[in-house]
């Protein structure tokens, strides 16, 4: 089974034979794209850094036993059309439950998707905001046409280790393709194609990426 499985104050335990990649955000006049990083080891099972002080990430080396890291989980359980809020637009709607990790990609040349759904009566704008929905990898945004379906990307399971070289910074976890996530007292989050995990130990909604590894000022 392929699963990820949160280790009490320590690392996430990945078994199942997931692949693993590093990815880098590459930003670009239409937003951002993922460009291919360093080949990293694959394994059946490993442990990822959660502490963000792994001499070895990202693979933990167990540096949260020694400076004493704090790793409880606070974000919501609650499914995510549970959570996001519903916005509309003219032939396009949006789900966005607001869990961001400033990965950019919900950014386009023609602006950014919330402001590209309020001219959704056009086809040609409709599908940009389709795209770039689908694209954001926390999973924040999800795009629904006026009959209720979901416009949800099918990934094959993978983790994706991302880097931010623009803001001289890591990233979270992209966690593709529906892989159980279990938290550390043994409740199963929601399966869902895309999230984004901390890497960093910083973030303020664990286990999830909050865009805690940018400094505030980027990101204002």
């Amino acid at each position: 089974m392929k699963k990820i499985r949160i280790v009490k104050n320590g690392p996430y335990m990945v078994t199942g034979n997931i692949h693993i990649s590093e990815k880098i955000i590459h930003p670009t006049k239409n937003g951002s794209e993922f460009q291919e990083g360093r080949p990293l080891p694959q394994n059946e099972e490993y442990a990822l850094c959660r502490c963000g002080k792994s001499k070895n990430a990202p693979f933990c080396d167990d540096s949260h036993q020694k400076n004493g890291f704090q790793g409880q989980e606070v974000a919501s359980r609650e499914k995510y059309e549970n959570r996001a809020e519903f916005l509309q637009g003219p032939d396009l709607d949006l789900l966005d439950d607001n869990r961001c990790a400033y990965a950019r990609f919900c950014h386009s040349a023609e602006g950014n998707v919330w402001e590209i759904l309020e001219n959704t009566g056009d086809p040609q704008t409709r599908a940009t905001a389709i795209r770039i929905a689908g694209n954001c990898p926390s999973g924040r945004l999800v795009a629904v046409d006026k009959d209720g379906k979901q416009y949800e990307p099918v990934y094959a399971p993978a983790i994706e280790i991302i880097s931010d070289p623009a803001n001289g910074v890591g990233s979270g976890i992209f966690v593709k393709g529906n892989i159980q996530i279990e938290s550390a007292d043994g409740v199963f989050y929601e399966k869902r194609s895309r999230v984004m995990l901390c890497r960093c130990g910083k973030s303020r909604n664990k286990p999830f990426c909050d865009a805690s590894h940018i400094p505030d000022e980027r990101t204002n």
